[in-house]
């Protein structure tokens, strides 16, 4: 019997937890979190970021000697000339060579201390590059987010309505069997009711087709469960607003992302043109070399008349013997190439200038950019309370046209005119609202503020 109760308590304990798992409903910053942690492209920019540090430690590597080992071993075999007789006969003779080389620029026209601070600043650009995708996947995410927001709510205005119909269904058919109504208004009715329903389908399809948006958006591969809360924090979303615009841009000279990437672009390219000129330069490198043979050929000598051999000498004693060293200094001073280096300098100097131009050209775009969503978050503002105020209208003249036509005073085709017109008016609303919160969060963003509070 224990056995049965202790059973039936771990089904009802995971029954529980599977429960609690698919009615998890994510919030704004978890979506957002999310997506930075797990989105294909931010994970692309990551790997950027790291190459751009491998390629940081080969700059610091130019400043280092190069250091090679070399070593050789050959064999003859067969009919080989004596090496200390002159003679030749059938032996087996080894060879072995060794040698070390260390090399180190002395004096390279500045390129490697060009080359390291290209590299710092590529290392700082990717970093920037991957600040900005993950801004631009919070700013994606949070669109996706709203628009779930809006299609749930405009989803239970669609439902509302149909309910009001199917009661309004039921109250005609009273009144035509009271005679109060024409039963061709019933008709009117039903028709009406089937186009809500049609309306019903057609929000419950979008609010589906934008969770799958969302979901894979953030990298969901199980997203059958997937839900979003039903509200969105917003409060203080038009303290922005009382900003001017020009204090928003040079808040956003501060902050934005792309400004700091046509910056650092910009530096990259001086160093770039840094580096060609230094290829016009002389340059002076030192070096090391140490080499040394050993042989391992039996050496016939005659003694009393007969042919006597002895081993080679000792390996160490031929490697000390043998070993020779050199060290001294090479210069090289570019005299033509093909006109090369003089091109790479042309060429740098040229993407200087575009670099500088798209510096210039960011700046330009950051103003507009920001005086454009400056406009737009005023004017979803303004569009949802006129939304607001027609809704309120529009919701008097549908009472007023459901008591006349409660006393048959207003026939089926104006009432439905009047609930189509509140409807659209309900949806228009939602729309203005999400939208108005969406623009205000980009103009927030302009001005410094993240997507997610903490």
């Amino acid at each position: 019997m224990k056995k049965n109760s202790y059973f039936s308590l771990i089904v009802i304990l995971f029954f529980g937890l599977s429960i609690q798992a698919q009615s998890k409903k994510w919030t704004l910053e978890e979506c957002v979190n999310y997506a930075l942690e797990n989105n294909i492209s931010i994970k692309q920019s990551e790997l950027d970021t790291q190459i751009a540090s491998v390629d940081k430690k080969s700059a610091l590597g130019n400043f280092l000697p190069s250091i090679n080992l070399t070593t050789n071993h050959s064999w003859n075999i067969g009919l080989n000339q004596d090496i200390t007789t002159g003679l030749l006969r059938n032996q087996t003779t080894q060879f072995t060579s060794s040698g070390a080389n260390v090399g180190i620029d002395i004096y390279k026209g500045l390129q490697n201390q060009n080359n390291l601070r290209r590299a710092n600043l590529a290392l700082i650009a990717s970093k920037y590059q991957l600040l900005k995708m993950q801004e631009d996947i919070a700013l994606n995410v949070a669109n996706a987010f709203l628009q779930v927001l809006f299609n749930k709510e405009n989803l239970k205005v669609q439902q509302e309505q149909l309910a009001i119909n199917d009661k309004q269904l039921n109250r005609s058919i009273e009144l035509v069997n009271a005679g109060s109504i024409p039963r061709g208004d019933v008709l009117d009715i039903k028709a009406n009711l089937a186009l809500n329903r049609q309306n019903v389908v057609a929000a419950e399809n979008a609010l589906l087709i934008s969770k799958l948006s969302l979901a894979q958006l953030l990298q969901i591969k199980e997203f059958e469960n997937f839900d979003v809360i039903d509200s969105i924090r917003v409060t203080d979303e038009i303290a922005v607003l009382t900003q001017s615009p020009n204090a928003i841009v040079e808040k956003a000279k501060e902050s934005r992302t792309d400004l700091k990437i046509a910056q650092t672009n910009l530096e990259i390219a001086q160093q770039n043109l840094a580096i060609a000129k230094g290829a016009l330069q002389p340059t002076i490198q030192g070096f090391y070399g140490f080499n040394t043979r050993i042989s391992y050929a039996d050496v016939a000598t005659i003694s009393g008349g007969t042919l006597v051999t002895k081993p080679a000498n000792p390996f160490w004693t031929q490697f000390s013997d043998n070993k020779g060293q050199s060290f001294g200094a090479q210069l090289s001073i570019p005299v033509f190439n093909g006109f090369s280096v003089k091109n790479n300098v042309e060429r740098s100097k040229v993407n200087l200038e575009k670099s500088k131009i798209a510096l210039e050209q960011q700046n330009l775009d950051l103003q507009r950019t920001v005086y454009a969503a400056f406009t737009d978050a005023k004017g979803a503002l303004n569009a949802n309370e006129s939304a607001i105020s027609t809704l309120e209208a529009r919701q008097e003249a549908y009472n007023y046209a459901k008591e006349k036509y409660a006393v048959g005073l207003m026939n089926s085709f104006d009432y439905n005119q009047a609930q189509t017109l509140l409807v659209n008016a309900q949806s228009e609303v939602l729309r203005t609202k999400y939208d108005s919160i969406f623009k205000i969060k980009i103009l927030e963003f302009y001005f410094g503020i993240p997507i997610i509070k903490n």
